[in-house]
């Protein structure tokens, strides 16, 4: 008696509805559920796991689909609470409402209408699911889709060492929790983006990133030996010849377990270091060194800063990004770039003063990036034609190629319509062309005892083979003769 009782409430409850959700309300809103339910068992494995390692499948999982489905539900009932008004208004409100069986057409008509939907959702979803989530963790979407406002970035990341790996894998990482994070810190963004209102030029996200070792490291094992390591950094002197000189370093990269170098000195299991600085990380005030393992615990200031004032809690922790801050995104300077383009190839290195008019040329402020274009290969060629009319006539192409590649340096450094000119983003890997490693080294000094300064040795770190020779022997005894790297670049 109690189960039938219970079972013609809700019929009683029921009926109605069924009745009063043949509207168009009320049928979008059971589209919109059905939407929502077919993801989400698309995404049941995911989600009973509780981690999501596809940072856009978070959109789906804890955003889009309550979303959705909350949404749909809402509507549901606006459709039928309208229809109700509709028909009492109208005085067409039924006083007894057909069984809930198919003899009802509103029934038939409602499971119909939920079959066809569900179906439909189950062949689209499937497409839109996998397409979606890939085409939401491409460069496009990324670099041009959605941000085109950080065309600078784009652009240094296409030249960069991790052109292959995608966006998200830095910027956010697996777990649906930083991706959720990182998305509501950047709601403001867009609306900056729509409304025109944001920097120029975009300043670096140094207070949200995410932690190296939950990104960074999920490639680079910080706890592998690296040895050392050969740099050959080639320099061009501003000189009728463009004399070609080489500085050669022995890099002690290090790194493993007590194996010292750079990174055994820095990220080596044990180590623990923290530092205080200034909001741009570009002036560091003291830094605490812990060796758990070898129980060796030191307070390095500078100048300005009491011992005693150190709150170790409002420090940062170190890690890759402190010294490695523009591995995808790295701005060089015209100097460099030069050195670099001469040295590939690139540039006729024979052209008399080509390293001095490229610095030149770089260095002139233009309006926008097409009056660069117009400017430089224009300005080169006069300047051959001028000083040297045969030379400019035997060598058209190899002017215009040079020329090329001085505006191809040019156009992956400097952005006029974002403010960003030579030198805006430092680069913290070595210390030629901003202070870098000098931020701690050689600036600070052992609390309590001014004279004991965090050591500025080079040899710590590298020991020069060769500095700004015209044919380095030791490059000759290892018959690498003309090698080029530019990770340390020369002034």
């Amino acid at each position: 008696m109690t189960q039938n009782t219970a079972s013609d409430r809700f019929r009683e409850w029921f009926l109605p509805i069924v009745h009063l959700s043949s509207n168009l309300i009320s049928r979008i809103g059971v589209v919109m559920v059905t939407v929502g339910g077919v993801f989400w068992l698309y995404l049941l494995p995911a989600a009973l796991r509780g981690e999501v390692v596809h940072p856009y499948i978070g959109i789906l999982i804890f955003l889009g689909l309550p979303a959705v489905f909350f949404g749909g539900l809402l509507l549901i009932a606006a459709g039928v609470a309208w229809q109700k008004h509709r028909e009492l208004r109208r005085g067409i409100y039924p006083a007894n409402f057909p069984p809930l069986d198919f003899t009802n057409r509103d029934f038939r008509r409602l499971v119909g209408f939920v079959a066809i939907a569900t179906c439909a959702n189950i062949v689209i979803g499937s497409q839109l699911v996998y397409s979606g989530v890939n085409y939401m963790d491409s460069v496009t979407f990324c670099g041009r889709t959605c941000h085109t406002v950080m065309q600078p970035e784009y652009v240094t990341y296409l030249h960069s060492p991790h052109a292959r790996v995608a966006c998200v894998q830095c910027h956010i990482g697996p777990g649906a929790s930083w991706f959720v994070r990182s998305k509501l810190s950047g709601v403001h963004q867009v609306f900056a983006v729509l409304f025109n209102t944001y920097p120029r030029p975009i300043p670096v996200p140094i207070t949200n990133l995410r932690p190296a070792r939950e990104t960074c490291e999920q490639c680079h094992w910080p706890a592998r030996f690296e040895g050392n390591r050969l740099v050959t950094i080639p320099h061009y002197a501003a000189d009728a010849a463009n004399t070609r000189t080489t500085t050669v370093l022995l890099m002690h990269i290090g790194g493993g377990n007590g194996q010292g170098g750079i990174h055994g000195a820095h990220v080596a299991a044990g180590v623990h270091i923290v530092y205080g600085a200034d909001a741009s990380r570009q002036k560091v005030h003291w830094v605490e060194y812990v060796n758990t393992l070898t129980g060796k615990k030191r307070l390095y200031v500078d100048d300005a800063t009491p011992p005693q004032s150190v709150n170790l809690q409002s420090g940062r922790t170190m890690d890759c990004i402190d010294c490695h801050n523009q591995p995808s995104h790295t701005f060089h300077l015209p100097n460099e770039a030069l050195n670099a383009a001469l040295a590939a190839g690139s540039m006729d290195a024979t052209l008399p003063y080509l390293k001095q008019q490229g610095v030149a040329l770089l260095e002139a402020g233009y309006p926008s990036r097409q009056a660069a274009a117009r400017a430089i290969p224009r300005a080169l060629q006069r300047f051959y034609a001028a000083k040297y009319p045969a030379l400019a006539a035997q060598k058209r192409n190899a002017i215009a190629a040079s020329a090329a590649a001085i505006m191809r340096i040019y156009r992956e450094n400097v952005f006029p319509s974002m403010k960003i000119g030579w030198g805006y983003y430092p680069n913290n890997l070595g210390h030629v062309n901003s202070p870098g490693c000098f931020r701690c080294h050689g600036n600070l000094h052992l609390a309590g005892q001014a004279g004991q300064v965090l050591t500025q040795d080079c040899t710590v770190c590298h020991n020069p083979l060769a500095v700004q020779s015209p044919n380095p022997a030791i490059l000759q005894q290892l018959g690498i003769a003309g090698a080029t790297d530019g990770a340390h670049p020369s002034p």
